[in-house]
């Protein structure tokens, strides 16, 4: 007997304030066009004055404890991957907890930025097969609007707002590849790279939230590789190849990065999974955003095989391999 960490329900959810691109315009000297033709991106969700990381979250969380039929209290943990909590503590997961009305289990938070629900889905799927959990939420929440330079046409104009919640329950498997739930992972991290992507400021130096800063240029170079890179390693942990994939479910930062890997890997865009376009860049809520819209698409449907892959500061980077 094996036991896998199943995929049971999804959920998400986005503010009610849509920013189109042409919206920068009056205030940036960018364009619609400009922003389209180098992200993809063509509008994004700004969370409203007052509106919090935890509380997208819960309402993420209570969507996806819905389709999957369960109750708070059958919840044994919850882990949240964001780099915007709501405070610096306690963690949003304690929070979402109280939200949800769950009067036991636990909850922490990790913090890979744009990677961090590769890392939580890990940590999820590490605690199941462990028996520490059975059902496990593991949620993305950003709320990235806080931290922009609105000066910084490079930047502010790639950022939205958004939760998405996955939760994983313990199965039993036959112990092989056609087994639902998480099959493989692979995380990466090298903390040389970390001035390509970070925020100028922090508790412990600045005292201050401080601004986001990338480098755009080596970071784009430094995604394809690494994101084809480490979607090759899950693979190959379990004997698989690209063309058993189904579907890549990528972070939705930059749509040139996700055809860059989409090609590197050998598969069509009708195989990957796009948002960005809808949603811009919401860190580590973009790949369970992307999950959950596209279950409410039809396009992702059980017993199909999905990698999701992300890189963000740090540099933190990884994929999960999980049969839906």
């Amino acid at each position: 007997m094996t036991i896998r960490a199943v995929a049971t329900g999804v959920g998400h959810y986005l503010p009610e304030r849509v920013v189109e691109n042409a919206e920068f315009e009056k205030t940036l000297d960018t364009s619609d066009e400009w922003i389209r033709s180098r992200s993809g991106i063509e509008r994004r969700h700004f969370a409203a004055e007052g509106e919090t990381t935890s509380q997208m979250a819960v309402t993420a969380a209570k969507r996806a404890l819905a389709m999957a039929g369960r109750d708070a209290d059958e919840v044994d943990a919850i882990i949240v991957a964001t780099s915007t909590p709501d405070l610096t503590f306690p963690s949003v997961a304690t929070m979402v907890q109280a939200g949800l009305g769950m009067t036991r289990g636990f909850g922490f938070d990790v913090q890979a930025v744009c990677a961090g629900f590769v890392f939580a889905l890990t940590n999820a799927n590490a605690l199941i097969i462990a028996g520490q959990a059975e059902k496990v939420l593991v949620i993305g929440a950003e709320t990235f609007s806080r931290i922009m330079d609105w000066e910084d046409r490079s930047t502010c104009v790639l950022f939205g707002d958004g939760a998405g919640a996955l939760l994983l329950e313990a199965q039993e498997g036959a112990g092989s590849n056609d087994d639902r739930g998480i099959l493989s992972a692979d995380l990466n991290s090298d903390g040389r790279l970390r001035d390509m992507l970070y925020v100028d400021g922090g508790v412990s130096s600045t005292g201050e939230a401080g601004k986001l800063r990338m480098q755009g240029n080596p970071l784009f170079r430094q995604a394809v590789d690494k994101l084809t890179a480490t979607a090759h390693t899950s693979l190959s942990k379990i004997g698989l190849t690209d063309d058993a994939v189904d579907w890549i479910v990528p972070h939705q930062a930059n749509i040139r990065i996700i055809r860059g890997t989409a090609r590197k890997m050998g598969l069509p865009m009708e195989r990957v999974i796009v948002t960005v376009q809808d949603h811009g860049n919401t860190s580590a809520a973009s790949i369970p955003l992307a999950l959950s819209v596209g279950v409410e698409r039809g396009q992702i449907k059980q017993g199909d095989l999905l990698v999701t892959e992300a890189i963000g500061g740090g540099l933190a980077w990884g994929s999960v391999v999980l049969r839906w």
